[in-house]
């Protein structure tokens, strides 16, 4: 066997596992990235990216039977015919929902960072300390002053594009020129805010894509065709942005088609020696060893391997010390929200295809407010006009359907929720040792809901969208309330929480398990609360300040 010892190893490569490997390869560490799927190469492997809808053989819909062959991903948006094999094979890697719960995966190099929505926001102190305020789950060990720095730096290389808004509880950050919003949406906009005085407003998204040429890569083509990979460059994506960087410093090997099963760990020096690897292609297995390791696997694949890392110490896995690896798992609620017809406009369209919406930062239980229950929920969504794919309802067929889809429709606006779901010690993952997956391994069991704060909390998130539109002169407004099963928002946390006492968490502030200094958890699994807003720039800015931790606690020789 070939020498197979580094300096650092990252298991996954997707947002995190990419950055984390940037931050430790561009610090000198030798390092290993480990993804269990296949390699897909930035811009030769994106093979649909160019394609219409005409070129697929169904016009890039589901057939029945990719409806067969996926029955979790056909549940949402996800199944379809133009990025399919971006997406789990289902029936090689199953799972248990003791409660439904829609997990939508990724395993390949450049993991759901290649699918992600992109949009990027900052946690404040209003998401750090609610849980301390409010007597729920644990408090965070950090507060948005220490991690602000981070997101600056992790923003100044991703590239976010956004507007300062001076919202407080939604930070500014350092971003590229704002995308503009449509004139309808400038026009809901300013009603808004009008309406209520500045304490709702209504902003253009944030989001991970390029409004000007950066860091190398080429700005966003406007093509909205971004869940395909984009051969500009024009979002982040760890392809487009950091397994370049990593590789530039000549530090990094990667690994695909690597199913890391366990992380090694020596009782007597106690510490974590290097992994183990099933080869997914070949069924045999190897050892990797090193100095420090970070788990990006995935929220939920992180804490599978920890628990899988069963020890005579720890029969339920390194970092169960405390009780709550794989507990207090969370996702955003949606599915609820309002939309309708905005009159005028006439003379005007849309140009592009914007790869982006407009936001609606949390404005309940803030400044005053209280609500019958925790936390809160924003709104995503837009304003466009429709287009030749709308239903004609005064028509139906032949010559005067087709005139009819040759002029555009009706302005729409749309607002759909996101709501902040609590940290439940009760909603947790395990492991089912009655079933294996395609290699021979016991799958996750998976049992997580959403429950009465949640439920109430929806409420308000489909009435405050009613509201807020007709306020601002919408139309036939009309309110949905959609499947709200967690899974869908796909952003999972928890299950390997940081705290303060290794009594109560996982992981330390610096997100180094307990049990175990020389790991590191930086992906979702590290959440000790969801917040509203997207969870993603949170992974990166946490990630590297962790990697800059671990050199620094390398050198000072604390973890060798």
């Amino acid at each position: 066997m070939a020498d197979n010892q580094y300096d650092a190893i990252v298991v996954g490569s997707g947002i995190s596992g990419g950055w984390a490997a940037k931050e430790l390869c561009e610090k000198g560490l030798k390092t290993i990235m480990l993804e269990r799927g296949r390699n897909i190469e930035h811009v030769k492997d994106y093979v649909n990216a160019t394609k219409e809808a005409w070129d697929y053989p169904h016009r890039g819909r589901a057939t029945q039977q990719m409806k067969k062959d996926y029955p979790v991903l056909k549940r949402d948006y996800p199944l379809n015919e133009s990025n399919l094999d971006y997406w789990v094979n289902e029936k090689e890697s199953p799972y248990t929902e003791i409660k439904r719960f829609d997990w939508f995966r990724g395993y390949h190099v450049g993991g759901r960072s290649l699918m992600w929505g992109r949009q990027s926001y900052r946690w404040s102190d209003f998401d750090f300390e609610a849980n301390a305020k409010e007597g729920v789950g644990i408090d965070w060990p950090v507060r948005y002053r220490e991690i602000a720095p981070w997101y600056d730096y992790a923003e100044k290389f991703a590239g976010i594009s956004g507007n300062r808004d001076g919202i407080p509880q939604l930070p500014d950050g350092q971003f590229l020129p704002p995308m503009d919003m449509t004139c309808v949406e400038k026009d809901v906009s300013a009603r808004i805010k009008e309406h209520y005085k500045g304490m709702r407003q209504m902003v253009i998204g944030r989001v991970a894509n390029l409004t000007v040429p950066h860091e190398g890569r080429t700005n966003c083509q406007f093509r909205n065709k971004c869940w395909l990979g984009c051969p500009f460059g024009g979002y982040f994506s760890t392809q487009s942005s950091t397994l370049p960087a990593a590789m530039k410093t000549g530090n990094l090997t990667l690994r695909p088609w690597s199913i890391v099963t366990r992380v090694l760990y020596d009782k007597d020096k106690k510490r974590a020696t290097g992994v183990e690897v099933l080869d997914a292609e070949t069924n045999k297995t190897y050892v990797y060893t090193a100095k420090i390791i970070f788990l990006n696997a995935s929220t939920l694949n992180s804490a599978w391997i920890l628990m899988n890392s069963a020890t005579d110490i720890w029969p339920d896995g390194l970092g169960s010390s405390s009780g709550e690896l794989g507990h207090n798992i969370m996702d955003h609620h949606l599915g609820v929200g309002a939309s309708g017809i905005v009159d005028g406009y006439e003379d005007k369209y849309h140009f592009g295809r914007r790869a982006n919406g407009i936001y609606i930062p949390r404005f309940r239980n803030l400044f005053g407010d209280k609500r019958d229950y925790l936390r809160g929920f924003g709104y995503q969504g837009g304003g466009l006009r429709q287009g030749y794919n709308r239903s004609a309802e005064e028509v139906s067929i032949g010559v005067d359907l087709k005139e009819a889809l040759t002029e555009p429709g009706h302005w729409t606006m749309n607002l759909g929720g996101f709501g902040e779901t609590l940290p439940y010690h009760e909603n947790k993952i395990t492991l089912d040792k009655t079933k294996k997956d395609k290699w021979g391994l016991n799958i996750l069991a998976i049992d997580v809901e959403y429950k009465e704060n949640e439920k109430k909390m929806r409420k308000d998130m489909k009435d405050d969208a009613i509201e807020m539109l007709e306020a601002a002169g919408v139309k036939n407004v009309k309110g949905r309330e959609g499947d709200g099963t967690l899974g869908r928002g796909i952003h999972e946390m928890g299950s390997a929480r940081m705290g303060k006492d290794p009594k109560t968490s996982v992981l330390n502030k610096w997100n180094q398990v307990w049990d175990a200094p020389n790991v590191f958890v930086t992906d979702g699994s590290f959440a000790v609360s969801s917040s509203c807003v997207n969870p993603s720039l949170s992974y990166m800015a946490f990630t590297a300040r962790a990697a800059d931790h671990a050199v620094s606690e390398l050198k000072k020789r604390n973890l060798g």
